[in-house]
């Protein structure tokens, strides 16, 4: 085994509301979350539909987890089936983090998912307990507060925080599972599947697998050396992890070097017509601009991707293209629509992504030899004010009248959070 006085210890913890959006309406409507059979699905009144949630008693009993289908459910049952609502889920997720801060700074939270946060709870023994006690404290006052129940992972830092909290906490009460170095033996080693384990998915199962390798104790009893050599500095990061040990703090939280923004959309229906396509990119292209500006950044690269339908006899396509920065409305939907017009070669389309990439911080007005200065800045007040009503008022409060034409999707979209029903 390593010398484990040679890393760093925490106390973290890893909080998880059990089932959260179908926790979250069972306590709603008056249910116990833990026994009432419920499903949160997206489109449920088609065979279809999306489950986005199913409580534990579900689960148990009928096998239907998130990702399941309609079609799946067996033909007797007394699930009770209830549409999305994203806004509450959010603010109710906004309320558990307040719990949170009750027990730990700030900057000593990593929201991992709405369902899941990291807490550093290092500095908080001497008011709260051990962390044990910390962790029953705050499982108490979300189920007190909000009806909803919660699971916590004890680790000496995020890895092993996590995987307490995957592969011991949440199978069985009380709901709380604590897994240290010195148990790294007893616990990391016994997780079966490699793919079970954080961070290795299918692939990297399969080459581990390549190499004689096929559980996390075998993977921990191989030289890093070996693993280097197969898999470079990844192989590494896997030696260590799969012997307990993680770098990682929530202080330092990674700051990506490149940065953009981006929205997808995949369409209701297959849209044949271009000036339809146009529209959608159109609106698209609108929220984006909107993003920019909110967070004071011009674009200096925009990036357009068409996804054709299955039927379809045109390859999908991406491009990328560098521009000015700009942060403008107006200047960004014409380039975007020039460069959707150089690539589209007709054919049906479902999926339509924008992005724009290589941002600037805003510093001042973005100047040009060919407009004038005035219509520029007439141009950029425009764009402040609708952004100030649309942010007051809502999206659909002031609209460009090619939104009010077929294929458009705008106006529908405004009510959703995450492509589901606010």
């Amino acid at each position: 085994m390593l010398d484990y006085t040679q890393f760093p210890r925490r106390s973290i913890l890893c909080v998880d509301s059990k089932s959260f959006f179908a926790s979250v309406e069972c306590a709603e409507r008056g249910y116990n979350p833990m026994t009432k059979e419920l499903v949160v699905m997206s489109r449920g009144d088609s065979q279809g539909g999306l489950v986005l949630a199913a409580s534990p008693a579900v689960k148990a009993k009928y096998g239907i987890k998130t990702g399941s289908r309609r079609f799946q459910f067996p033909r007797q049952h007394q699930i009770e089936i209830v549409p999305p609502r994203m806004g509450l889920y959010i603010q109710r997720n906004r309320q558990i983090n307040a719990i949170f801060k009750r027990y730990v700074a700030e900057t000593d939270i990593h929201t991992y998912s709405i369902d899941e946060s990291f807490l550093d709870v290092s500095f908080s023994h001497a008011l709260f307990g051990s962390s044990y006690q910390i962790a029953r404290q705050i499982q108490d006052e979300i189920w007190q507060s909000y009806g909803i129940p919660s699971c916590v992972g004890i680790g000496d830092n995020m890895l092993l925080a996590k995987l307490a909290l995957d592969n011991r906490a949440k199978l069985a009460p009380p709901y709380i599972a604590y897994w240290s170095y010195e148990r790294v033996p007893q616990t990391v080693w016994k997780i079966e599947k490699l793919s079970d384990f954080r961070g290795i998915g299918s692939r990297m199962e399969k080459r581990l697998n390549h190499i004689g390798i096929y559980s996390i104790y075998s993977l921990a009893q191989t030289s890093v050396d070996k693993l280097k050599k197969y898999f470079g500095v990844i192989g590494e990061e896997l030696y260590y992890h799969a012997n307990g040990v993680d770098l990682s703090t929530i202080q330092n939280k990674y700051q990506p070097k490149s940065n953009s923004l981006s929205l997808n959309q995949v369409l209701e229906r297959n849209y044949h017509l271009q000036n339809e396509i146009e529209i959608v990119i159109l609106e698209m292209v609108d929220q984006l601009s909107t993003r920019l500006r909110k967070h004071e950044q011009m674009a200096e690269q925009i990036s357009l991707s068409i996804g054709h339908a299955e039927e379809a006899l045109f390859q999908n396509f991406s491009h990328q293209t560098k521009i000015y920065a700009t942060d403008q409305r107006t200047e960004l939907k014409r380039l975007f629509i020039q460069l959707f017009r150089k690539y589209y070669q007709g054919g049906p389309v479902r999926v339509i992504g924008v992005a724009v990439a290589k941002l600037v911080p805003k510093q001042a007005m973005q100047l040009n030899l060919f407009e004038d200065p005035g219509v520029i800045e007439n141009r950029e007040q425009l764009d402040l004010i609708i952004d100030a009503i649309r942010d007051t008022y809502g999206y659909s409060s002031l609209i460009y009248a090619n939104s009010l034409q077929h294929g458009s999707t705008a106006i529908e979209r405004s009510k959703l959070i995450g492509g589901h029903h606010a």
